[in-house]
């Protein structure tokens, strides 16, 4: 009994130092857990990371540009794909000399002088057919020459030939309507706000005649052939061939108005009349009107 009483006293004993020595072992843990705790004060200042970011911007400065060039291979691309549709150009227009004034000199013809010469006969009559009962209009953006008898063509001296000695002769008259009516009689006219007289194929204007009907827009001989057919029906036939032919670009009005005088001398000077800027007799044959 007593050697009982003593080995139970002995585990009591042991369990009790046993007891005591675990407390201080975990006595012992915080403190290590302390110092593991004490650490990650000294982590910030061990931390680096924070020094290192700001570099990481400059990193990717350099790369930036590279990746923006990248586009510019779709436009050598671009500039190369037409390149086969279009090899065979380069050797074309290297066989004319300088293809862009060439270029500039069709576009020019086009407009000034896409062809030359009278247009079809059945063209002539159809044109003609259109303007058979044509009345011309006084315009309020030509204005009327002034009654002056020393006037002269004076470019007309230098035509030579016939055909133009009416010209190098003209000379405005002014008489009353019984001088006029005792010469022409029925070949007196009113003709777009203006009298006139037909005289050897030539319309003239009737200076005196009616000073409230003397619109005058071109001052000297019209001529229209053999025919007294009004001259403002002719004129509206000449305007419409040099309109279809790129020379004149006004309205179909039958005066020979500036738009009208510009006309003719361009299409004279590239048919190789003289340039009288008047409807005559050489003109009207170029034309296919005369007759």
């Amino acid at each position: 009994m007593l050697k009982f009483i003593a080995i139970l006293t002995a585990s009591c004993v042991a369990l009790t130092v046993s007891l005591q020595a675990k407390p201080a072992d975990a006595g012992k843990k915080p403190a290590e857990k302390s110092k593991a705790a004490a650490k990650p004060d000294a982590a910030p200042k061990q931390h680096a990371a924070p020094k290192h970011q700001p570099a990481a911007p400059k990193t990717h400065v350099p790369a930036a540009p590279k990746t923006e060039r990248a586009p510019k291979a779709p436009k050598k691309q671009a500039r190369t794909a037409p390149a086969p549709e279009s090899a065979t150009e380069p050797i074309a227009k290297s066989k004319k000399d300088k293809p862009d004034k060439a270029d500039l000199k069709n576009s020019t013809a086009a407009t000034i002088n896409p062809k030359k010469g009278p247009p079809s006969k059945e063209a002539v009559q159809k044109i003609q057919a259109q303007h058979r009962n044509f009345q011309a209009k006084p315009s309020t953006t030509i204005t009327s020459a002034q009654f002056n008898p020393n006037y002269r063509i004076a470019a007309a001296q230098s035509w030579t030939g016939p055909q133009y000695e009416i010209f190098r002769s003209y000379q405005p008259q002014w008489h009353d309507q019984a001088w006029y009516g005792s010469r022409y009689g029925t070949n007196l006219r009113l003709i777009g706000g203006g009298w006139y007289f037909w005289e050897a194929g030539y319309w003239f204007p009737a200076w005196g005649y009616d000073e409230s009907a003397a619109y005058y827009p071109y001052d000297g001989p019209i001529y229209v052939g053999a025919d007294p057919r009004p001259f403002d029906q002719v004129v509206a036939d000449v305007q419409a061939i040099l309109q279809e032919q790129g020379f004149y670009r006004g309205e179909i009005d039958g005066l020979v108005g500036p738009l009208t005088r510009e006309a003719l001398a361009a299409y004279q000077s590239a048919n190789g009349l003289y340039t009288t800027q008047a409807i005559d007799r050489p003109t009207l044959e170029s034309l296919g009107l005369a007759g």
